[in-house]
């Protein structure tokens, strides 16, 4: 006999997913534009800012896996150099295609850097259950001698 349960767990996050995933391509696109539009070379650490507080808001919303939003944001910024390249009047330096796969960097210690607070958050506001010692609802009083 089989019962109707609801989806596990990893079924209900990958679908719940799709939110962060739409987000991680629109940050990399926004990326990827400030990095064509404003120049790399004069800014370069405006777009590696964009990219840290972008994988740091998705690694602190999801921070199970969070090399996947490194990998969406910053695979954005190089496959915009090289559709620039051949479509756009804009040509980027040799040097500006190689700087953009730099972009990783920041993205990691975003990414990373928002699951481990996440994971603090977490563990600062935890409910505690009600058997742990030091909870006032259980105060043990000992009998008088």
């Amino acid at each position: 006999m089989t019962t109707a349960t609801s989806p596990a767990p990893a079924e209900q996050e990958s679908t719940n997913d799709i939110v962060q995933y739409i987000l991680a391509v629109l940050f990399g696109s926004a990326a990827a534009w400030l990095d064509l539009e404003v120049g790399a070379d004069e800014h370069i650490l405006l777009t590696a800012l964009v990219v840290t507080a972008s994988c740091m808001f998705l690694g602190f919303m999801r921070p199970r896996k969070p090399w996947r939003w490194v990998l969406i944001i910053g695979v954005c910024i190089p496959i915009a150099e090289w559709l620039a390249y051949f479509f756009l009047t804009q040509k980027p330096t040799t040097a500006q295609v190689y700087e953009s796969f730099l972009a990783f960097l920041p993205g990691i210690a975003g990414a990373y850097g928002g699951a481990l607070g996440r994971t603090v958050v977490n563990n600062l506001f935890a409910e505690t259950p009600n058997n742990v010692a030091g909870n006032p609802a259980q105060t043990i009083t000992r009998p008088k001698p």
